[in-house]
């Protein structure tokens, strides 16, 4: 019961890091490797606005989703937009930013583990006997409910149809009227505040630190990798593999080994099958 009620908690983890890399990706196909960099600054915005500035939760979470949503945004007008299309340069401009955000942070004063976010609830409860801390039933709610959020939004509002349109057809958005540029903005944006949002509920959990920001970009690759680049559903199915995966992992041989098994599954995925598990029927979903 504890693997089953804890690889469940580790799934939905897994889900929201990824989620803002496979919402990115999926509409405006732009590779966001300052993913990690934006999760990790939204944690040291949030620290310093909370411990630093006396400010209440509320109040720190909200500045710090309004900046990491600017950032995200900039990045796009005045970066990527100059170079979209061209694969390895949005690659390397984007890792790049993420590079200058995370050292900058190293370099301001933020280094060792004495960074950490308080917990939402104090308290745990048993689930089948098996102990949980309310802060990770705050991760499972938070995942469920952005998870919902995020498919009303694609499927029932103007903009999130929009980005649909231009996931599926970037030509015949452009065609219908859909100003694309805009979107991948829009896209960028978003993305950025679902990672700072991951890490808002992620982060008391454990330390603040730079090196997490590298950690968390290597596992949103994997997922996206795993499930099929540009598939949301494909996301969502490949973080319960991995979220099991590394329990299981944990269990048998170690916690040291964990980030040997997203590395290991994405070597896998790449042999047997390099587009994913779901990008056929990504593919099939946007013929129809």
């Amino acid at each position: 019961m504890g693997i089953l009620i804890y690889g469940i908690i580790n799934s939905i983890v897994f889900a929201l890091i990824a989620m803002g890399f496979a919402l990115v990706y999926g509409i405006s196909r732009l590779p966001n490797f300052a993913h990690g960099a934006f999760y990790i600054l939204a944690g040291f915005l949030t620290y310093t606005f909370l411990l630093g500035l006396g400010l209440n939760s509320p109040t720190s979470i909200i500045l710090s989703l309004i900046i990491i949503a600017g950032i995200g945004a900039a990045v796009y007008r005045f970066l990527l937009i100059r170079i979209r299309g061209m694969e390895a340069s949005e690659i390397i401009a984007s890792l790049a930013i993420g590079l200058a955000i995370m050292e900058g942070l190293r370099f301001a004063g933020f280094r060792g583990k004495t960074y950490t976010l308080p917990v939402f609830l104090e308290g745990t409860v048993r689930i089948a006997g098996v102990p949980v801390d309310f802060q990770r039933l705050i991760i499972i709610g938070v995942g469920v409910v952005l998870i919902v959020v995020l498919w009303l939004f694609t499927h029932h509002t103007k903009v999130g149809l929009a980005l649909r349109a231009m996931a599926q057809d970037e030509g015949a958005a452009l065609m219908l009227g859909i100003d694309t540029d805009f979107a991948a903005l829009i896209a960028l944006a978003l993305g950025s505040v679902l990672a700072g949002l991951a890490a808002i509920v992620i982060l008391p959990l454990g330390n603040i630190t730079v090196e997490t920001g590298y950690d968390i970009l290597i596992n949103a690759i994997a997922v996206c990798i795993i499930g099929g680049l540009g598939s949301w559903v494909g996301a969502v199915i490949a973080s319960f593999i991995l979220g099991f995966a590394q329990m299981l992992t944990v269990y048998i041989v170690g916690a040291q080994w964990q980030m040997v098994v997203g590395l290991l599954a994405i070597i896998l995925i790449l042999i047997a099958r390099p587009s994913g598990l779901l990008a056929r029927q990504k593919e099939l979903e946007e013929r129809v």
